[in-house]
């Protein structure tokens, strides 16, 4: 028998849930007084270069921000229209979860731009001290994100409750906002950071042949304020909709025919219980990593690592240990039920962190995937290009055997119930997973700082190992993501069919199968639109790089100062720009195959959809991660020393550049967006589901037909005006003064030895 005070454990679930909320946001303010805004901010110039970054994102988000304003409050409407039965409910949640997700991406931001000089004055004391830091700002992120969730779903449910999937649909408008705002702030971002990334390297990199974040470079700037609204707030609003889509498919798939309501409303409490302790067991988690300042040169990379990893682990232990005396609290301690969900929770837990390990065995140069990249640049570009899409490729085995796993095994366990809670269980832990991958965009901000405001070559050093584990743990922190999008959005895909009443589908009933093929198609078509977005964005940044190369005198030679602000607003109107279409597309497909094929259809495109998103979005996170780190590999001399002209600056590491920066829009922008494009696709579907509950194939093909005129004549217009303003058009011959060879540009005039700039990744004076 439950061991309870009353006899559902939902009465509890409710204060359980708001405690660790509390505590959330009392550890986040926490941290970041007193390890964060507490610490010493360094010189005049680094905090003018830490302003700059933190204008430019602002600015960005600033109007970014203005635009989701307008969207969100047409798309109140089209909510309201949708969800009529329970339209201001549904409303209010689409709102809220617009605004929390809003919040999350801001207040991880600001933190994350106050933290970066701090982090670049803290390495001056040790390694230790700035890895403290920087991981503060970062596991600042990931509790306001799990708290705001958890706040969010706790003040709905407590209003309006609920008990069927009808009675709590109003959930699925909080998590239609959270995916709206996450679509566009990874979209945006994405674009924003990897326009400002290639244009900075393949002008000042490659034709100027300048050292990254070099002063001279006026898109460098820019390049730091990327990081910060791509990897930070985009981030965060993407994990943001995963949490809570996967609480909101718990409680919707929580009621079953065969159940009691007793047994039910046990259900609807559990996640609320496994999100709060595993929201106490991420606090402990990451005050758990750290590491002396005066850790030793050998084997930094594994040590850092090593502080990573035990913060993660511990919290995945612990949530565990907690999961278990929940089930057995709600269900009875030694029942089948409990051990059932108990082995959902688990399999959940364990599926992220295989997948997170897999992912750093493809990405990392510490084993062999990504070494033969780099050796690939022997052959030239082109070898480093193919050999990166074929890591890529068969770096997909690996996610979908435990994907398949943990669908087959939750599902045999506890139906779409179980599924839905494998993902809960994956997203326990998220405020330590989250910090792992936020920090990084600090520690590269932070050696961009250093490198700008030409601070001692230990400074650098320093930042530059956190900048390697920076890397390491985003590659990770791309494949969790996306492993738990796709749990997510299966779980949320079971609601859509339970709501929608599609309980008998024939897989080979030709709106089924058009449906499939139509949604397989959508994640190529909207990489495409991302990637072609930043080769447009891009080539409006390379024209303003050449063009104040070429006319601001004595900019190469260091004696006169670049237009950053310039290349941050280009960055800005661009990406803002280019984010629309593949924003509406990701909108406009479902309720168009909905309209079309009716609720049969619409579940073939979905599960069309994420099979193929899922599939892309692993190979080109992985690909792009690889190609990335082949570059790193060899900067830290794994091929050969600077002497053997094996090493930075070498054709080596220039053919390592280009496989780099195809690599960029693959793993930052195209591969992270697919996570959200099949979340929302799932999400808008379960908005509509009581719009084609039980409608017929072609039944109102009219408005599908309206829809689909209506968005093809936007985007036939949109991007003739795109065209005509010049977006893209650049002259692709560069100029005389950037076609400099480096050995015509004299070290002594910016005020740094050659060698100072070297890359070496085991951190400060490693010999």
């Amino acid at each position: 028998m439950a061991l309870l005070l009353d006899d559902t454990g939902l009465l509890q679930a409710i204060p359980v849930a708001a405690v660790a909320v509390a505590f959330g946001f009392a550890t986040a303010l926490f941290i970041t007084i007193y390890r964060v805004l507490n610490r010493e901010a360094g010189g005049k110039l680094q905090r003018k270069i830490a302003q700059d970054i933190q204008d430019g994102a602002q600015a960005f988000l600033k109007q970014e921000y203005i635009f989701l304003t307008l969207f969100v409050l047409m798309m109140t409407v089209v909510v309201g229209f949708a969800m009529r039965a329970n339209w201001l409910a549904s409303s209010i949640a689409f709102v809220s979860g617009a605004l929390l997700s809003a919040i999350c991406g801001y207040s991880g931001m600001m933190i994350a731009v106050k933290a970066n000089v701090r982090t670049t004055e803290a390495a001056r004391e040790g390694l230790g001290s700035a890895l403290q830091v920087a991981f503060a700002s970062g596991s600042v992120m990931g509790l306001i994100v799990v708290s705001c969730g958890l706040f969010g779903i706790i003040i709905f449910y407590s209003i309006w409750g609920g008990i069927t999937s009808s009675e709590t649909s109003y959930l699925a408008g909080f998590g239609f906002g959270a995916s709206s705002i996450a679509l566009f702030a990874r979209v945006g971002g994405g674009i924003y950071t990897k326009a400002a990334d290639v244009g900075a390297d393949l002008v000042g990199k490659v034709e100027a042949s300048i050292p990254e974040d070099d002063p001279r470079n006026p898109a460098t700037i820019a390049d730091n304020v990327g990081d910060n609204v791509g990897d930070v707030a985009g981030m965060g609003a993407d994990l943001f909709e995963s949490f809570v889509g996967s609480l909101i498919a718990a409680i919707q798939l929580a009621a079953n025919d065969d159940l009691s309501i007793v047994d039910v409303k046990r259900r609807i409490a559990l996640p609320f219980w496994i999100a709060g302790f595993g929201l106490i067991s991420s606090i402990i988690g990451v005050f758990l990593v750290k590491i002396s300042d005066e850790a030793d040169c050998e084997n930094l990379q594994e040590k850092l690592l090593g502080a990573i990893r035990k913060g993660i682990f511990a919290a995945a232990f612990l949530s565990a240990i907690l999961s278990y005396v929940s089930c057995g609290v709600l269900f009875g301690f030694g029942s089948l039920e409990s051990t059932k969900l108990f082995g959902c929770i688990v399999i959940g837990l364990m599926t992220g962190i295989l997948i997170g390990i897999s992912t750093e065995y493809c990405t990392s140069f510490s084993y062999k995937p990504t070494v033969s990249i780099a050796k690939k640049t022997r052959l030239g570009p082109s070898a480093v290009i193919i050999q990166g899409l074929g890591i890529g490729m068969l770096s997909t085995i690996f996610p979908v055997i435990f994907v398949f796993i943990a669908l087959i095994s939750t599902s045999a366990i506890a139906g779409t119930y179980g599924i839905a809670i494998a993902a809960v269980g994956m997203l326990a832990t998220l405020g330590v997973t989250l910090a792992t991958d936020a920090f990084g965009p600090v520690a590269d901000n932070a050696g961009g700082i250093a490198e700008m405001a030409k601070l001692p070559k230990e400074v650098r050093d320093r930042t530059d190992a956190l900048d390697a584990l920076g890397n390491t743990t985003a590659a990770t922190g791309k494949g969790f993501a996306i492993g738990s999008a796709v749990l997510t959005s299966f779980a949320l895909l079971s609601s859509f069919a339970k709501e929608a009443n599609v309980t008998d589908v024939k897989i080979l009933d030709a709106n089924v199968l058009a449906g499939a093929i139509f949604g397989a198609c959508l994640p190529y078509v909207f990489a495409a639109m991302t990637m072609m977005a930043v080769a447009r964005s891009a080539g409006v940044i390379i024209q303003e790089v050449r063009r104040q190369f070429a006319e601001i005198e004595g900019l190469l030679e260091g004696t006169a100062e670049a237009d950053f602000i310039r290349c941050v607003d280009i960055s800005t109107r661009s990406s803002l720009i280019e984010m629309v279409t593949p924003g509406l597309l990701a909108i406009v497909a479902p309720i168009f195959i909905g309209f079309l094929l009716g609720p049969g259809g619409l579940l073939g495109m979905l599960v069309g959809g994420i099979i193929s998103g899922f599939v892309l979005a692993v190979s080109m996170a992985n690909s792009g991660g690889a190609w990335d780190n082949a570059k790193k590999f060899i900067e830290a001399e794994g091929l050969g020393s600077k002497e053997d002209n094996k090493a930075k600056g070498s054709d080596l590491h220039k053919a390592a550049i280009v496989g780099d920066t195809v690599g960029d829009p693959f793993k930052d922008t195209s591969g992270p967006s697919l996570n959200i494009l099949i979340k929302l696709m799932s999400i808008i579907s379960l908005v509509f589901a009581s719009v084609f509950k039980d409608r017929k194939a072609f039944e109102y093909w009219w408005v599908a037909l309206i829809i689909g005129v209506v968005f093809l004549t936007f985007v036939v217009v949109f991007t003739l005006w795109m065209r005509r303003s010049g977006m893209g058009k650049i002259n692709f011959e560069p100029t005389a003064e950037v076609a400099v060879k480096e050995e015509n540009i004299s070290a002594d005039a910016v005020g740094v030895e050659m060698e100072d700039i070297d890359i070496d990744v085991r951190g400060e004076d490693c010999e």
